[in-house]
């Protein structure tokens, strides 16, 4: 069944990466190709990447980024961002690339009312229309590593269900720029960027 591997084999294929890919903002392209992740990425997508992009070449038409709903699944997911701006732009300009939304709450009311969140937002207002929160159970989702196959299926997979947002052009040059702020050699934009954002940051694992 579909939901004992997470997916539907027969149009779904899965790219499993290990942690952070390779900032390419500053890494000479000779380091980005040697790195073992992104070699996996551009072998998945069959394009190549800069001037040898073909975007008739692509395996896929919906590349879809699927990171843990939390600080470090942001920052993962920025970098691949970034690397697909740099080196595989016709990707985006083409509306070929997604960006999943997995859950970060699971709420259970009784046995068989569940509800996912996606948000402390979402937590908060859901929550202040439950007449009686002692029989509420909510489970935070550190990962997707932590669903089961069916969860994975039900929350993040399943076409007729699953939250996706197109990227645009502009937000991968939003990521683009947000790295050359934090990766840059200038200390004093890093600086106030770190200021004025700082305040959005919740439940950041150390």
């Amino acid at each position: 069944m579909v939901q004992q591997r997470g997916r539907d084999p027969h149009i779904q294929a899965i790219l499993p990466l290990r942690g952070k890919i390779l900032n390419v903002e500053k890494a000479r392209l000779d380091k980005i190709l040697a790195n073992n992740e992104i070699r996996m990425i551009i072998t998945a997508i069959g394009t190549g990447i800069g001037e040898e992009f073909d975007i008739e070449k692509a395996r896929y038409h919906k590349i879809v980024i699927m990171t843990d709903a939390d600080v470090d699944g942001a920052h993962i997911r920025t970098l691949i961002l970034t690397f697909f701006y740099r080196y595989m732009r016709e990707l985006i300009e083409n509306g070929y690339v997604y960006i999943a939304q997995p859950p970060l709450y699971k709420i259970e009311q009784g046995k068989n009312k569940v509800t996912y969140v996606y948000s402390d937002r979402e937590l908060e207002a859901h929550m202040q229309t439950v007449e009686d929160r002692s029989k509420v159970g909510v489970q935070r989702y550190k990962g997707l590593g932590e669903m089961n196959a069916t969860q994975l299926w039900d929350t993040t997979m399943d076409p007729e269900v699953r939250n996706m947002l197109q990227v645009t052009l502009a937000d991968a040059i939003k990521a683009d720029e947000i790295f050359e702020v934090l990766m840059g050699d200038r200390v004093e934009p890093r600086r106030d960027f770190i200021q004025e954002n700082a305040h959005y940051v919740k439940n950041l694992d150390i």
